[in-house]
């Protein structure tokens, strides 16, 4: 595999349920708790400097958000320091699309909410 690449919602399934890679959702308490992938980690984007060292240093790193902007930040950031990373392309709309299943049973893809004005 090459470093710092966007892969298809199916490998990223597959590889995952395989254990070949660990799958982190970087997104907003809100966003995961509306749906995510089962057995993803949530770590959101914001805390991803602080906890980076708490990621499995043994399998290459997924990262998924909703349309796959900010698991672009957070691959760009994992490649940048030296780890195996990845984005699955198109985010979890893409995952969702391609009729992979999100928890809970009822789980959808949850709008991002934007910013508040300052």
């Amino acid at each position: 595999m090459t470093e710092g690449k966007d892969l298809a919602p199916e490998r990223v399934a597959d590889m995952h349920s395989r254990g070949e890679v660990e799958l982190v959702d970087v997104r907003g308490q809100e966003e995961h708790e509306a749906g995510h992938v089962a057995g993803s980690r949530h770590l959101p984007l914001a805390r991803l400097t602080e906890e980076a060292g708490s990621l499995d240093p043994d399998r290459a790193v997924v990262f998924y958000c909703r349309t796959g902007q900010r698991s672009a930040m957070a691959r760009e950031a994992a490649t940048a320091s030296g780890r195996e990373a990845y984005a699955v392309a198109g985010g979890l709309e893409a995952w969702a699309a391609a009729g992979l299943p999100l928890e809970p049973e009822d789980g959808h893809v949850a709008d991002r909410r934007p910013l508040p004005p300052a």
